[in-house]
Parts: C-alpha cells; sequence; structure tokens
C-alpha cells in the first residue's frame, strides 16, 4: 500500500501492518491513475488497541463513510476524544504522530485523502501566508458541509482525469487555507513581521547566489542572533533551512518544466554542485533528482 511517489510522503508508513486495521476497496494512485492526489477508501475493522499513525508531511483527510465508534487518540500529550461519525470530516496535522484506540461497528468505512505537501506550500504562498495546521484542524472539527461534499465526490470519481484531481487538490487546499483558518495572512503587520517578509524577499532575489546569515540580518537591520530568533518565530523554520526549502521548491519546478541538466539546476538554485543539490534533495523530497524527474 506504500508507493514510490515524488510528490506524496509515503516513507513513514513503510512497515506499517495495513491488513491488521482496514482493507482498501478503492485507490486513485492505482485505479484512477492520479498523481496529483491520493485517494483511498477503507474497510475498517471494529476494534483497536494499538493504532499507531506515523508522522507524515502531507496533510490527510479522513472522512467516515458509514459506521460509530469512540476514538481515542494520543500525540504524546493528553488523550483526546474524537467521535467516528459518517459525515464529521477530521484533518490529520503534519509531522504529528498519533496513537490511536477505538470501539466500533462492522460498518465502519471511509475515504481518505491525501493532499501533497508540496501544493499546500505553494498554495500558501501564492496567498502570501503560511499554513496554520492546527488551527485548520480545530476549525474542520466544527463542521463544514461543503468540505465534507467536496472530499466525499473524489473519493468516489469515476472516471474523472488528472486534470479533476489536480483541481481538486489545488481547491481543497485553497478552501483548507481560507476558510479554517490555515492561512497566517490578512492581519496587519507587525514590525517583526514586516522585516522577516524583506529577508525572505532577499532570499528570493539570491536564489542563486551565496546568501549567509549576515547578508539577511543587515536586510533586517537586526543582529544574527535576533534576526534568528524573529525568523524562527514567524515562520517555525531558520533562515537557513527556509532558505533551502525554497531552494528545493526552485529546483522542482525546474525539474519538472525544463530539460536542464542538473549542473545547471544546481547553479540556478544556489547549490555549489550537483551532488550538493542531490544530498539536499533527498533530505528534503526522500527522492533523488532524477527519481522525481521520472515520476
Amino acid at each position: 500500500m506504500v508507493f514510490d511517489s515524488a510528490r506524496f510522503d509515503l516513507r513513514p508508513y513503510a512497515g506499517f501492518d495495513f491488513g491488521r486495521y482496514v482493507r482498501r476497496t478503492f485507490c486513485s494512485w492505482e485505479q484512477a491513475g492520479w498523481r496529483s492526489l491520493l485517494v483511498q477508501r477503507f474497510e475498517h475493522v471494529p476494534v483497536a488497541d494499538d493504532l499507531a499513525m506515523p508522522a507524515a508531511a502531507d496533510l490527510h483527510l479522513v472522512l467516515p463513510l458509514a459506521g460509530r465508534a469512540e476514538m481515542e487518540s494520543s500525540d504524546g500529550g493528553r488523550p483526546e476524544r474524537i467521535p467516528w461519525v459518517p459525515g464529521r470530516l477530521q484533518v490529520g496535522v503534519p509531522h504529528r504522530p498519533s496513537l490511536r484506540r477505538y470501539r466500533g461497528d462492522e460498518s465502519m468505512r471511509s475515504v481518505q485523502v491525501h493532499l501533497p505537501r508540496d501544493t499546500v506550500d505553494t498554495v500558501a504562498a501564492q496567498l502570501g501566508g503560511t499554513s496554520d495546521f492546527e488551527a485548520m484542524a480545530e476549525s474542520v472539527a466544527k463542521g463544514d458541509p461543503l468540505l465534507e461534499e467536496a472530499v466525499r465526490a473524489v473519493g468516489f470519481p469515476g472516471g474523472a482525469s488528472e486534470l479533476y484531481a489536480d483541481s481538486a487538490a489545488t481547491f481543497l487546499t485553497t478552501h483548507l487555507l481560507t476558510r479554517h483558518g490555515g492561512l497566517r495572512a490578512d492581519r496587519a503587520p507587525e514590525r517583526e513581521d514586516t522585516r522577516v517578509r524583506a529577508v525572505v524577499a532577499l532570499m528570493r532575489e539570491r536564489l542563486a547566489e551565496p546568501v549567509t546569515l549576515a547578508d539577511l540580518a543587515a536586510e533586517a537591520h537586526l543582529s544574527v542572533y535576533h534576526l534568528v530568533r524573529v525568523f524562527r518565530n514567524a515562520t517555525g523554520q531558520t533562515p537557513h533551512r527556509f532558505l533551502t526549502g525554497l531552494r528545493i521548491e526552485e529546483a522542482k519546478r525546474l525539474l519538472r518544466d525544463t530539460d536542464l541538466a542538473l549542473d545547471g539546476i544546481a547553479r540556478r538554485c544556489g547549490f555549489a554542485s550537483p551532488g550538493a543539490l542531490s544530498t539536499a534533495f533527498l533530505r528534503h523530497t526522500g527522492v533523488r533528482p532524477s527519481v522525481y524527474r521520472n515520476s
């Protein structure tokens, strides 16, 4: 049930004992040929005491279709009770593993949608913000009939094409970010926010050039120490990791949309060599650039 994909973060599921908990009845990857959206339907066992959900980067939506259960979920803190009710959508927060247990009935079924993290990050950037997955999950739990029907529709797509899948992925992501508090944006910028935006703008302008922390701090009129603290508070990442992420996203675009050789892509994205690009690309995406280009 784990696929070799450059778009989806499925590596954490390697070794997961699917057959112990579910029977898959549909997979868009295999049956519809989709590559921009992963949709699966499952029938669930009625009882689970140690269902360890992996920490993947993708945004994971679960829509119960049938059955009822009382589910208890813990991510290391206090367990949270999550009722399994048909039509009540759940959002799994990326990079957060959880341990679940439940008692249900024999008719438990679901549609589950994986939105690729690169789609989520691209849409968030186009909307001018960053993703707030905790706020999103909390808001969705209160109910959204439109979103629930959209997930149900992609769960039973008939002969819908890849264009349908790509459009659905963009719509679902945009709706989640704009309607469910999933986007940190549209507020009067504080001074520190303005400085962070200036730093990000400089990163984008000098993507192909060497950029030091001192360069970035000078752009924001901050000390290096203060820049790192402010930047991490605003983005959740260090400036170095954020810049590397921007460079990897540009490398992805060039791999998809051009025939440039790897050394040319490395130069355009600020990597010292094709080997440096390949190492960073593998660390961030789980695959090498050649695999991503050929997928």
